[in-house]
């Protein structure tokens, strides 16, 4: 009886997998072997076929420039034309009436507004102001002491002061002075460019006036302000600014000054149709006969200034009481 066969002795079976697995690590050992020394030709094709396709690429210049960046984006307006409001009372109209005026007024103007710390904060808080603040179209004040202006009195004396002006206009030639109780229509054909060759214009008081400065919307030229109080000091207490200066810049050599009709920019006291703007002496309480009365010029003038509802108290027709005949009387009604 044989013996089995050893297992040591059985050969080893050639399949066409282990033939193939065989090659695949020879090769995979040959090319391990060559990968470094063709790793920097390798690495330098790469490089040259990139810069190749750098060189195709459009070459795209961009300027850009921001004012925000190294620049007072106040730098952008015309540093000699302000508009200035001074009110020392949080008014809720003062905010859409500000931004009307921003809105009308010529684009390279700025605007001051002066106030007190519940005024100013009571503008400062609305969204579109912080937006005007940003772009440098206004900029809000609070006056340091010993300046004041709690009352008309100071006002006064802050406009007839002349270190205002070098401490808080520096630079300004043209002053746009206007109040919370007038506004410029949108609906003028007139810029407020075309009255820089006026040294002062505002409204009369009567037709033959032979100063039409009134001061609440008024236009003045801050080089004749100037020259006046280099040789006048206003005392304490007597006319208002816009008065005491009418007396001195009306005779000032060369000065042009509106007069009369010539040169009204403004309705207070005298109509003139299509005027630039209305101001509502007291905020409408004293308002003139001359101006309102008429049932039929009132019409027109809120057609044609609409945005007079802003600084107006104003009631609705209805509202209106029995017999009134729209002239301010009220007809009684005949007994029966």
């Amino acid at each position: 009886m044989s013996n089995p066969p050893s297992p040591t002795s059985a050969p080893v079976a050639i399949t066409r997998t282990r033939v193939l697995a065989l090659i695949f690590l020879i090769i995979t050992w040959s090319i391990a072997s060559l990968l470094p020394h063709y790793t920097p030709t390798i690495k330098e094709h790469i490089k040259t076929r990139l810069s190749e396709a750098r060189q195709r690429i459009p070459k795209v210049k961009i300027d850009w420039h921001s004012p925000w960046l190294n620049e007072d984006p106040r730098g952008q307006f015309n540093a000699s034309k302000v508009a200035l409001l001074i009110e020392p009372r949080p008014l809720p109209h003062l905010v859409p009436q500000l931004l009307h005026m921003i809105s009308v007024v010529p684009p390279d103007w700025r605007f001051v507004f002066v106030g007190t710390n519940l005024s100013v904060a009571s503008v400062g808080r609305s969204y579109a102001t912080k937006h005007q603040q940003a772009v440098g179209k206004l900029d809000l004040l609070v006056l340091p002491a010993p300046w004041e202006i709690d009352n008309k009195e100071k006002i006064h004396r802050l406009l007839t002061d002349i270190r205002f002006y070098d401490e808080f206009l520096p630079g300004v030639e043209w002053l746009l002075k206007y109040e919370y109780d007038s506004i410029l229509c949108a609906n003028s054909g007139t810029s407020l460019n075309e009255w820089l060759d006026w040294d002062w214009a505002g409204s009369p008081r009567t037709v033959d006036d032979r100063f039409s400065g009134n001061g609440g919307l008024s236009i003045r030229r801050v080089s004749a302000i100037r020259r006046v109080l280099k040789f006048q000091e206003r005392y304490n207490d007597t006319n208002p600014e816009d008065e005491w200066f009418g007396a001195r810049v009306w005779v000032l050599p060369g000065a042009k000054v509106a007069a009369g009709k010539k040169g009204q920019l403004a309705v207070e006291d005298h109509y003139i149709p299509n005027a630039m703007g209305f101001h509502l002496r007291d905020g409408g309480r004293g308002i003139s006969d001359e101006v309102w009365k008429d049932p039929g010029q009132r019409k027109l003038i809120f057609e044609y200034c609409p945005e007079l509802s802003l600084i107006m108290d104003m009631k609705l027709e209805r509202e209106r009481c029995p017999g009134d005949n729209m002239d301010g009387t009220i007809q009684q009604a005949e007994a029966e």
